[in-house]
């Protein structure tokens, strides 16, 4: 038994220092350093070119020294991306091709020649038959795609034998298994024994398990998730593996015909066949004006004959974080959204050879978004939208705790305090608490346990 897992390590070109510094404390840094000490452990890894530029200019660069290390000796390997984390089905093709360029020489400043991707990571995991044409012309043998862009595939523990193949480009396409990477993401396989317990007879079988989740959810948005996944990684019933290594062990290759997906795609969305709603919804008046906007600032560079400065700030200004954060599905953040909507109106508005008409246009759709989201959250809508889907995601999530053994619960919370125990030790009391809360959830499900 094979377990692929793979990792995305991701911040935005806007980021503050202080977040950058605290998610790497928290995820990046626990992450490297546990597979440094368990070099049998593979992971298959995207780290965005933009957060190496970040982690240089924060003072970051023993992470940056780690990756070079892990890669040199061969347990992870770094994808192909896009540099500022756009999402790709949405932009012109030489766009596209640029982020990917921009990207590659941005990772070979940092690791050298350690840096020979074989795979491509689409941010947000937005798939396409597009973006997978650009990517097998670019030289990329697989790219990475959420199982639901496979229409038909079958049930996860009949698949892991074989190696798919996108029937309009030939490119490799390795499929997330959903399920079982929500699964572990959402906390609810914690523990070596539960790992093992949803694997079933898998573990025994010549198969792979496919795992692919953001690397913040370990230690970061999950406090003591880190050292639960090095506890998965350290089984001696599960070998991992690196994505690029599956083809040697599964000859087996089919070919398939996909759809559109991203992996925060849900089942509601699909039905709609809105594959990009968290980004690009139709009936999202704010998305509407974001991407109008996007779309001028993309053609004015393009059609400018001395865009200056204002092709760089492009390039930054296409990071897909902007769209996200106005969804309200359930994440909201007018900061975030006035913050795009800028980069974007002022790289317009560097452009020398754009028409007064086009700048004056830039403007609106700037003052437009902003009071737009100032409207939403003064009718309470933003409350209204979150609220909604943060109630589907919480009950997905809540639902399986109580249902777990008391020894495995009892396991998680141990691993809980013990990390907020050592981070007391160094009077990180922020953090502190909120481990300390994150056991006390798990020990409300313990109690319901016992029950």
């Amino acid at each position: 038994m094979y377990w692929a897992n793979f990792l995305h390590f991701y911040q935005p070109p806007t980021q503050k220092e202080e977040w950058v510094e605290r998610i790497t404390k928290e995820a990046y840094r626990p992450i490297l350093l546990g597979l440094k000490e368990n070099p049998k452990a593979q992971i298959t890894f995207n780290i965005n070119g933009v957060l190496f530029d970040l982690w240089r200019e924060f003072g970051q660069s023993d992470v940056i020294e780690m990756v070079g290390e892990l890669v040199s000796r061969g347990q992870i390997e770094l994808t192909g991306s896009a540099k500022f984390h756009p999402l790709l089905p949405k932009l012109p093709e030489d766009e596209i091709r640029r982020q990917i360029e921009l990207n590659a020489k941005t990772l070979r400043e940092y690791i050298g020649r350690g840096y020979q991707p074989k795979g491509f990571f689409p941010p947000e995991m937005a798939y396409d038959t597009n973006v997978a044409r650009v990517a097998r012309e670019m030289g990329f043998s697989w790219i990475i795609a959420d199982e639901l862009s496979f229409p038909d595939l079958p049930r996860a523990e009949s698949r892991g034998d074989r190696i798919y193949q996108e029937k309009e480009s030939g490119i490799t396409i390795f499929f997330r298994e959903r399920e079982f990477s929500y699964r572990i993401l959402s906390g609810q396989l914690g523990t070596g024994n539960l790992f093992l317990e949803a694997l079933g007879d898998r573990v025994g079988k010549n198969e792979y398990l496919l795992t692919a989740m953001d690397g913040e959810t370990f230690g970061h948005h999950r406090p003591g998730m880190d050292r639960a996944l090095m506890e998965l990684l350290k089984l001696d019933e599960v070998q991992t593996i690196l994505l690029s290594d599956l083809p040697e062990h599964f000859p087996q290759v089919e070919t398939v015909e996909t759809r559109p997906s991203t992996w925060a795609l849900m089942e509601k969305d699909l039905e709609k066949k809105v594959p990009f709603a968290r980004w690009d919804d139709p009936d999202n008046e704010i998305h509407k004006l974001q991407w109008e906007l996007t779309d001028l600032a993309i053609k004015t560079v393009r059609h400018s004959s001395k865009p200056g400065k204002a092709r760089e700030t492009l390039d930054r200004a296409l990071h897909s974080d902007q769209y996200w954060w106005a969804s309200a599905r359930p994440w909201w953040s007018l900061e975030m959204v006035e913050r795009g909507a800028y980069e974007l109106r002022e790289t317009i508005l560097a452009v020398e050879d754009a028409g007064d008409e086009i700048k004056q246009r830039a403007k609106e759709l700037y003052f437009a978004i902003v009071t737009l989201g100032f409207d939403w959250q003064r009718v309470g809508k933003v409350e209204q939208l979150a609220k909604q889907e943060d109630e589907e995601i919480r009950m997905r999530t809540d639902a399986a705790f109580p249902k777990l053994p008391k020894a495995e619960l009892e396991k998680m919370i141990a691993h809980i305090k013990d990390e907020m125990e050592e981070v007391a030790k160094h009077q990180e009391y922020e953090r502190a608490a909120i481990l300390r809360n994150r056991m006390k959830e798990l020990e409300a499900y313990h109690a319901e346990a016992a029950e």
